[in-house]
């Protein structure tokens, strides 16, 4: 008895089902991703090209956003539709291959693959170039196979589709062109006419590439391929490939070393679907393994890779028969039997917790209350709730006029924007947008900090995400907002999350048209800094409790200090502690309380119940402004 006939594989026939509804129904409740967010705003300017990728994605992304405005999930919308047909594509692709069964099987394993089973979640980029790229590997082989035209066309269209959605996209015609180098018994395509009609017609794919980098100084090529990566070797690098065990399950990927080695056999044999699926499979996987140690780790050990496991998984039941065989043949038919099926199972599991774990922000605020704080992402949530503070404090501040929104980061000026919060959404991010590769595109749209003089004498809204934001940054950016504005006035924050995702709100009276040295806004609303001294996380307490420290706030001043235990207030500490060495040691200037920076008091621990509590202080300035500082676990004992 074969694998493919044990009731438990046939059960998985149910899995395609249970992971598209899944991916169905987070899409409709997950806020966008900051890539998202991103994609999105490049969809309401449609290009031929952007300074981090060419169309597709952002055409995809307007498709669906014109069935309903401000929705995520219609921003998703083909996205899902790409990534739940890759089980279809598999099966299409392998059918020809390895006959109707066999390629059933490949496309139920295709959703044992985590990130396979993830695609389509998710509006980026990778499921345009995944589904691209299957579809060119289908056509491809039919062409190859049946040297009809209409496959010749096809390869070139889809190709050229692929290329026109990222650079990544051009390991798939360098995998074909090897293909034709390397397998002798199709190097007669190098004379076949319709061959070269394919390469034209992909050819086309490159216009969006070439065009922006022509028009921005080659902008996007020299983020991709220079700027991005450090090119020095890097140790950690070479934990690639067990990352990628980890990512695509142990099991499931001892099993792909297993394959490629009866595709290696295959192809040896004049095997030309086996050299076919050999060639795509490794020059995507040893492109990414070789380049780990000297490329950005955070991409290479992740995701990149992707590409290169469905070739395998086109191979894989195959490769899982002879398996089954051999362990018949030593042990019994049941035990091997068994043991194959934890390699769907234990990666369809894997599939599961992905989706799950990545969902698990649309309920941010209800698990944090079971896994405690610091455990979970909120990159996908909380913006709906961003969204309506917002538009409170315009109908409040601006009644319900549409000022000018000013961030700190781009995805913050992108979400206000998915929103309708605003027409115009500037950013100063000068980090994350050049880490990303997005700096060329706001300066192109108008969203950088250079626009700033263009709207001289309109109001504003200036935003923080300060849960993101080192105090250096904070004040930084803040000194820039004061030399832009002529009065500026703290408005009222928003903590998400226990504090996880928060941000600050200020009013900006009127935007300057030009920025001279040493004129600012007064007083300019900084940042509160604070440190404790004393208690340190986890300190034990029998009685008496000494707490100390210093808080200090350019220009405006700390109002007052306050002690809370397990979220409640507990006693107002002493503020006007003379400490010279704060105002040396952090150049402190203008706070009007200088140098009487101190906080301190003795605190009567024995009146709260012996055991664990959590330790905070609320500390407001003289604006108004307060920030919740310094939460740390304290163990109380009797004495």
């Amino acid at each position: 008895m074969q694998l493919q006939y044990s009731p438990t594989f046939r059960w998985l026939v149910m899995a395609p089902l249970l992971i598209t509804g899944l991916k169905l129904f987070f899409a409709s409740k997950l806020d966008l991703y900051s890539d998202e967010a991103f994609y999105w705003l490049a969809s309401t300017d449609l290009s031929l090209g952007y300074s981090d990728l060419p169309f597709m994605t952002a055409l995809l992304v307007k498709a669906g956003s014109s069935f309903t405005a401000g929705s995520a999930f219609a921003v998703r919308l083909f996205f899902l539709i790409l990534g739940s047909s890759v089980p279809l594509l598999i099966y299409w692709i392998a059918r020809p291959m390895s006959g109707q069964r066999a390629a059933l099987h490949s496309a139920l394993y295709s959703i044992c693959l985590p990130l396979g089973g993830l695609l389509g979640l998710l509006a980026v980029p990778d499921v345009p170039l995944v589904f691209f790229g299957l579809l060119a590997i289908g056509f491809f082989e039919r062409a190859l196979r049946t040297n009809r035209l209409v496959f010749w066309l096809a390869t070139g269209v889809t190709v050229g589709c692929g290329l026109s959605t990222h650079y990544r996209f051009f390991l798939y015609p360098l995998a074909a062109f090897l293909f034709l180098i390397l397998f002798s018994a199709e190097r007669r395509q190098w004379r076949n006419p319709r061959f070269f009609l394919a390469v034209f017609i992909a050819s086309i794919g490159l216009t969006p590439i070439i065009w922006f980098n022509i028009g921005n100084q080659l902008s996007s090529f020299t983020f991709y391929f220079v700027e991005r990566h450090p090119w020095e070797f890097q140790a950690g690098g070479l934990l690639h490939i067990f990352k990628q065990a980890a990512l695509v399950t142990p099991p499931l990927f001892a099993s792909f070393t297993l394959v490629l080695f009866h595709l290696y056999v295959g192809a040896k044999k004049k095997d030309r679907s086996a050299a076919l699926l050999l060639s795509f499979a490794l020059t995507n996987l040893l492109t990414y393994m070789l380049l780990a140690p000297w490329t950005d780790p955070n991409s290479t050990s992740v995701h990149w890779p992707l590409s290169g496991y469905f070739p395998l998984i086109i191979a894989l039941p195959g490769t899982l028969i002879k398996l089954e065989q051999y362990g018949a043949d030593r042990w019994s038919a049941t035990f091997t039997r068994r043991a194959l099926l934890t390699i769907p199972v234990v990666g369809f599991v894997g599939t599961l917790i992905l989706i799950l774990g990545i969902s698990s922000q649309a309920y941010n605020a209800q698990l944090q209350s079971v896994v405690g704080t610091g455990i979970l992402s909120n990159k996908m949530a909380g913006w709906k709730e961003f969204a309506s503070h917002t538009n409170d404090l315009l109908s409040s501040e601006y009644q319900g006029a549409k000022p000018v929104i000013i961030t700190d980061n781009y995805y913050t000026a992108a979400q206000s924007k998915f929103f309708d919060l605003t027409d115009v959404a500037l950013t100063l991010d000068q980090s994350k947008a050049v880490r990303d590769g997005r700096m060329t595109q706001l300066s192109i749209w108008g969203m950088d900090r250079k626009a700033l003089p263009k709207f001289a004498g309109r109001p504003a809204l200036y935003i923080n995400e300060d849960s993101t934001l080192l105090e250096s940054d904070k004040i930084a950016l803040m000194t820039e907002m004061c030399q832009h504005g002529s009065a500026i006035k703290v408005l009222q924050g928003l903590d998400l999350f226990a504090g996880e995702k928060s941000f600050s709100f200020y009013a900006v009276d009127s935007l300057r048209e030009k920025t001279n040295p040493g004129e600012q806004a007064k007083p300019c609303p900084y940042p509160i800094v604070a440190w404790i001294d004393y208690p340190p996380e986890g300190a034990t307490i029998e009685s008496d409790m000494e707490i100390s420290g210093w808080a200090y706030s350019e220009d405006i001043g700390i109002a007052s200090v306050e002690l809370f235990i397990d979220g409640m207030f507990a006693q107002t500490l002493d503020y006007g502690i003379a400490r010279p060495d704060v105002v040396e040691l952090r150049s402190v200037e203008t706070d009007p309380n200088s140098p009487n920076l101190g906080f301190g008091v003795t605190w009567d621990a024995s009146r709260q119940k012996p055991g664990t509590h959590q330790f905070a202080l609320r500390i407001v300035n003289n604006a108004g402004s307060e920030r919740f500082y310094g939460k740390r676990q304290v163990v109380i004992q009797k004495r």
